[in-house]
C-alpha cells in the first residue's frame, strides 16, 4: 500500500499511478495500491480496510516529518492497527542515483552550482533527512550541494540562491527534491535565476527499488523486531 500525502495536480496524480504500475511491472503477481492522505482519491483511511490479508504500507515521503510520525501512523492506527509501516524513502544511495540521472538528462555541467530543492518541514529531523540528502549527492557528484527549501526550513530558495550568486559558478541548478509535479514542483521551477531544474522523481527505475526495499526491509524488522530502519 503505497501512502501518498495527496496533490491538487492532476499530472502529479498520474505521475504517482504510474510509480504504482511501475511497481507492480517490477514484481508481476504483487498486489499494489495507492492511496492518499488528504486531498487525492483514494483516500488511505478508505483503502485500508478494504484490501484482504496482510498489508505492508510504504509511505512516499522522502523525509521524515507531521505526515510521518503523526498523521499517517494515526490513519493506520484507526483503519488498520495490523498493517506493518515501512520508513519513509530517504535519505537512500538509490534516491541519490535518481537524482543524478534526473540531473544529467536536465543538461547539467560541471561548472554548475547545485542546490538540492525540497519542499522543507518544520519539524528539525525531516530537514536533517534532507541535508543528508544534500551531502549523498554532494559525494556523487564530487561538488558542494546546499539543500533549501520551497517553505519552512532554511535556507530558503531565495537565501541559497543570494548565497550562491556570488559564487564563481556559471549557473544554479535545482535538483528537484519532489516525487511528482505539483505546487512544490512549480515553486522549484519559477525560482528566478535558476539555470536548469531537473523532473521530479517520479517512476525511475532507482525509486521503484527504494521502495521495495523499504517493503521488504519492514517485513524483515516485522519479523525481527530488533532490527534497526538502514537507510
Amino acid at each position: 500500500m503505497l501512502a501518498a500525502h495527496g496533490t491538487r495536480s492532476a499530472a502529479g496524480e498520474r505521475s504517482l499511478d504510474a510509480l504504482a504500475e511501475a511497481l507492480r511491472r517490477d514484481r508481476p503477481g504483487w498486489r499494489v495500491e495507492l492511496g492518499y492522505l488528504e486531498i487525492s482519491s483514494p483516500p488511505l483511511a478508505e483503502l485500508l480496510p478494504a484490501v484482504r490479508g496482510p498489508v505492508v504500507v510504504v509511505p512516499l515521503l522522502l523525509a521524515g516529518g507531521y505526515h510521518a510520525h503523526v498523521d499517517l501512523p494515526a490513519v493506520v492506527a484507526a483503519h488498520r492497527p495490523d498493517a506493518v509501516v515501512a520508513g519513509w524513502l530517504g535519505p537512500h544511495r538509490l534516491l541519490t542515483s535518481a537524482l543524478v540521472r534526473k540531473l544529467g538528462r536536465a543538461g547539467l555541467r560541471g561548472t554548475d552550482a547545485v542546490l538540492l530543492g525540497a519542499a522543507g518541514s518544520s519539524d528539525p529531523a525531516a530537514l536533517a533527512d534532507v541535508r543528508a540528502a544534500a551531502h549523498l549527492l554532494a559525494v556523487r557528484l564530487a561538488r558542494p550541494v546546499t539543500a533549501a527549501f520551497a517553505s519552512a526550513g532554511t535556507p530558503t530558495l531565495r537565501e541559497a540562491m543570494e548565497r550562491l550568486s556570488s559564487t564563481p559558478a556559471t549557473r544554479v541548478a535545482i535538483a528537484s527534491y519532489v516525487l511528482a509535479p505539483g505546487y512544490f514542483h512549480d515553486r522549484l521551477a519559477e525560482c528566478a535565476g535558476a539555470g536548469l531544474v531537473s523532473e521530479p522523481l517520479g517512476a525511475d527505475p532507482d525509486i521503484v527499488r527504494l521502495i521495495w526495499h523499504r517493503y521488504d526491509e519492514a517485513l524483515r524488522r516485522a519479523a525481527h523486531p530488533s532490527t534497526a530502519r538502514h537507510a
